[in-house]
């Protein structure tokens, strides 16, 4: 039905002392008549009076004293209602909004209440009173505190909501749950049958880049599914503070959390919630704000924790009935607790994930502080020494060293050898320096230690270079890895794992064990929280009992694969090759389609792991039209690709020529007259394209029968029989850094919205993914087009979001729009339909990043995930050679269709929890779509829908 708003709202919650009994009811009634407000006893000693957009607690602390002082402010306020400004004689005052603020004035006159009124008595825009225990108090009919403008009479529909908990709601939510109904599916259906879940979140320990988008997509999911969210800031109030502490939170509470670093909820670690009356008293918190479920995002501490109290938590409340404070009406209504746990962690030190919250963030910082730190190395010939975080964990030290072509690292899972360090350290630095390095990296986690426990230093490691005769510095990086916003992964990664917490929370039952969300390789999974963290902690044990094999093994298998990459191509230059002369072969590598980020990590690294093996590593420059016209081949030495891990684009030159369009004679000729033993080719759907054609000529040019493996690389991330491409990261990160700009913008103009041109083919990859990173209030991709009845529900969508926002910061919008989605509308023109829609209301501004989306220096994830795959490459081309003589020797003419054989050819790619080679005959018969230069299964649909969700839009 349709009813008026309450009549005040504005500030949400606050708490008020009364000193006797006798004043607790009087000002209880006060409220009640005055600002019709309900009112709810929660015990003898307190009532919550809420009317769904406020909610006010008074708590009875006897105290003769303090109630006289308080009579004597009432009398003081009385005496001079007309000689003085109370706004100037009290120390602080709690303001309401209200649109009938005449209303007010007169229930205040029939209590016989003081009042005054600004700025005159005949047209008041703010109304000040007295309650009865002598609390300043106002009522205003403006906007905003400096505001002229009244706030103007709404009427909308309210469905009314049975609460669960006793604790009211802060404001009305049923502006943002009215939109449910438009949503076609969602990831986990709440049963209308079972009492709605108050869920709280928190987030505890150190804090982490990307809590705050975890934070706010566990809130968002929460109300979106009809059910209560609060958020707690720390462990710390949980246990010291009272329920105040537990706040319910709305939609708009957490709007454009996502680009803000840190956690703004606040985050502790709590010594007292180590004790059990420290839990005792979490309990009693929980159970007075009416919580019957806890997300907690923190690390392997707070989670343990966590898990710790869920399991004590029958014994919990039974002391609370026993000791009266709780009711038995509470005690059968909390009779469990469902926990569940999201690791925020910049360590990544959480054993059954590939990835925590923050980790991958801090690895930016880093890896952006080594860039700057090696250029100004270079100019003088010096060594640096970059201490990193990991007190227990060394993937920090070990991925930054993979990502910058560190010299040497420091980890405390793979100790340095008492007392040897020192020289085999200084072995590979001058060896480095003699094959014409300038610069020394060496990258020490803060818990390096050597094989007998004992400590190394930074500065241990500076001595050590100085004695060796090198220009040397120490830089500590300390907070500046946990500080800044979160990386688009992190803001992925976090609102994917929040809406995941939130599905597990609400499938639990009490028996459920509580569950961990992690991601392995591509997919969010759930893990059994206490069996993680005791995993987790098993590391720290072997380490410190001196066990590093148990400790290396312990870590996930792609921490291992790491480790064993970063050694095998650090020693590309100055150790004796692996392999016998007889298995030493020749490995060409050409990029074929546009730049992206990663290319010249993936030709880095596949070039010093040849190297390492004994293999000689080969780079065809500028693509098949480069080997065709120019016959551009070069074998690769050390020397010449220093850096180049770290470096944008594509050294090598890259172009979209297929080999058909080149010349695939020519390219035969080129590969028969090097006597190329394999090809890795990296690139997009181009590339794609081009090792098919390699594959299918097979049976007519004999120097094609060699393994051949794609990496894929592309910013659309379009490439089949793969759910991620190098570049598309780096894209990410620079579309998003991009859309946090303008954004900024148009939240400072206030009424504004950017329509954002996005690149990506006909693939809405790069679109849906920064949408969710930015929350931007609409997507527009070519695998949905854009009709004009969306539009126009997103323009209608726009405009209610503009009313609510009043003026208010961090409400500047973005919508992204893929070039293919439309070819009748441009964003340009998107934007001027948008304008014209508006009527003045708000308006719309094309925002074009073009070829900015490729990015500048490739993104760690991008250098680490090139070094994977480029090692992987070779190693399947090794494997490969077998089946290649087999089939030789079988039959002169080739067996083209066996499978094994065809399967020599393939694509490595990332499916699900598994790193993959898909035949490409298979992937290009059966997963591409050929005509659209895109795979048949789109792997990211059901991010599109989270992405909607979480910023209210309603689809058409």
């Amino acid at each position: 039905m349709t009813v008026t708003l309450p009549l005040v709202n504005g500030t949400s919650y606050s708490t008020i002392n009364a000193y006797s009994k006798d004043l607790l009811h009087e000002t209880v009634k006060f409220y009640e008549n005055v600002l019709g407000l309900s009112s709810r006893e929660i015990s003898e000693t307190s009532y919550i009076l809420s009317n769904g957009a406020v909610t006010i607690k008074v708590v009875l602390s006897e105290d003769s004293t303090k109630a006289q002082e308080h009579s004597k402010r009432v009398e003081f306020f009385s005496k001079n209602q007309s000689s003085i400004d109370w706004r100037t004689a009290a120390s602080s005052a709690t303001v309401f909004n209200s649109a009938d603020i005449c209303s007010v004035r007169q229930k205040l006159a029939a209590s016989n209440s003081p009042t005054q009124s600004f700025p005159s008595e005949l047209n008041p825009l703010l109304l000040y009173s007295i309650d009865p225990l002598g609390n300043l108090f106002g009522v205003t009919a403006t906007k905003n505190a400096i505001s002229t403008k009244p706030t103007e009479k709404v009427e909308e529909s309210h469905k009314k909501r049975d609460l669960t908990s006793k604790l009211g709601s802060y404001t009305d939510l049923s502006s943002q749950l009215a939109t449910s109904v438009d949503y076609p599916s969602l990831p986990t259906k709440l049963n209308p049958n079972k009492a709605e879940k108050a869920i709280a979140v928190m987030t505890s320990g150190g804090d982490a880049q990307g809590m705050n988008s975890c934070v706010r997509a566990i809130v968002r999911s929460t109300i979106f599914k009809g059910c209560r969210a609060f958020c707690h800031g720390r462990l710390r109030r949980f246990s010291q503070g009272g329920p105040e502490y537990i706040k319910e939170v709305t939609w708009e509470d957490v709007r454009g959390w996502s680009a803000e670093g840190g956690t703004n909820i606040g985050t502790a670690r709590c010594l007292e919630f180590r004790q059990r009356e420290g839990r005792l008293l979490g309990a009693q918190h929980l159970i007075e704000a009416g919580v019957d479920a806890l997300i907690v995002c923190g690390g392997d501490g707070s989670l343990t924790g966590a898990d710790l109290f869920r399991s004590e938590w029958p014994s919990l409340i039974d002391e609370l009935l026993k000791t009266k404070k709780i009711s038995s009406e509470q005690f059968n209504r909390y009779q469990h607790l469902n926990i569940c746990g999201t690791v925020g962690s910049i360590d990544n030190d959480m054993s059954t994930t590939d990835a925590t919250i923050g980790a991958y963030s801090a690895l930016d910082r880093i890896c952006t502080a080594v860039d700057y730190v090696e250029a100004t190395a270079n100019s003088h010939s010096r060594a640096f020494v970059v201490e990193v975080m990991g007190r227990n964990c060394g993937w920090l030290a070990l991925l930054a060293g993979i990502a910058t072509s560190a010299d040497y690292i420091f980890i405390p899972e793979q100790p340095a050898v008492a007392g040897q360090w020192q020289e085999e350290m200084c072995n590979i630095v001058s060896k480095h320096r003699a094959h014409g390095k300038r610069t020394s990296i060496i990258v020490v986690a803060e818990g390096a230690i050597d094989c007998d426990l004992n400590p190394i230093s930074a500065k241990d490691v500076h001595s050590v270079l100085c004695e060796l005769g090198l220009d040397t510095r120490i830089t500590t990086l300390g907070h500046v890895q946990r500080g800044g916003t979160a990386v688009a992964y992190d803001r992925m990664l976090a609102t994917l794992q929040g809406v995941e917490a939130v599905n597990a929370v609400l499938d639990s039952t009490p028996e459920t064990p509580s569950a961990l969300i992690a991601i392995n390789e591509n997919q969010i999974t759930r893990k059994p929280l206490v069996d993680s963290v005791a995993l987790t902690k098993s590391v720290a044990d072997a380490i410190h009992a001196k066990d590093f094999k148990k400790a290396m093994a312990l870590r996930d298998t792609e921490f291992i694969e790491h480790f064993n990459n970063y050694m095998a191509i650090n020693v590309a230059d100055h150790a004796e090759p692996r392999l016998p002369v007889d298995k030493r072969l020749k490995i060409a590598i050409v990029s074929v389609g546009a730049p992206a980020g990663g290319i010249n990590s993936a030709v880095y690294s596949m070039a010093t792991y040849c190297m390492a093996q004994g293999h000689k590593p080969y780079a065809i420059y500028n693509g098949f039209s480069g080997l065709a016209r120019h016959e551009s081949v070069r074998s690769l030495s050390w020397k010449d690709i220093i850096g180049w891990q770290s470096r944008g684009g594509s050294e090598i030159g890259t172009n979209r020529a297929t080999p058909e369009e080149a010349d695939i004679g020519m390219i035969a000729y080129y590969f028969q007259k090097y006597q190329f033993d394999g090809l890795i080719v990296v690139g997009g759907f181009e590339a794609f394209i081009s090792l098919h054609q390699l594959e299918v000529a097979r049976d007519s040019y004999a120097a094609f029968r060699i393994p051949m493996v794609l990496i894929p690389a592309t910013l659309s991330n379009n490439v089949p029989a793969t759910e991620y491409s190098l570049g598309a990261d780096t894209a990410l990160n620079s579309l998003m850094q991009y859309c946090d700009v303008v954004k900024q913008s148009a939240a400072s103009i206030r009424g504004r919205a950017f329509v954002i041109d996005v690149q990506g083919g006909n693939s809405g990859y790069l679109a849906t993914c920064a949408a969710l990173a930015v929350g931007a209030q609409a997507s527009y991709v070519p695998e949905e087009g854009l009709s004009l009845q969306q539009l126009s529900q997103d323009i209608k969508t726009l405009d209610e979001s503009f009313k609510k926002a009043q003026g208010r910061g961090r409400f500047g919008k973005v919508i992204l729009k893929s070039s293919n989605a439309s070819k009748a509308m441009s964003a340009k023109q998107i934007a001027e339909i948008i304008t014209a829609e508006a009527e003045g209301r708000f308006d719309a501004k094309p925002a074009i990043p073009g070829h900015v989306q490729q990015g500048g220096l490739p993104s760690p994830i991008d250098r680490t995930r090139a070094t994977r795959l480029a090692v992987r490459a070779v190693s399947f081309i090794e494997e490969q050679q077998d089946v290649i003589k087999s089939a030789r020797a079988a039959d002169d003419d080739f067996v083209y269709e066996d499978k094994a054989v065809s399967a020599t050819a393939s694509v490595i790619g990332i499916r699900g929890t598994h790193v993959v080679f898909t035949p490409i005959r298979h992937a290009y018969d059966f997963e591409a779509d050929i005509e659209k230069r895109m795979p048949k299964v789109i792997h990211w649909q059901a991010t599109r829908e989270i992405a909607d969700y979480l910023v209210g839009r309603k689809r058409v």
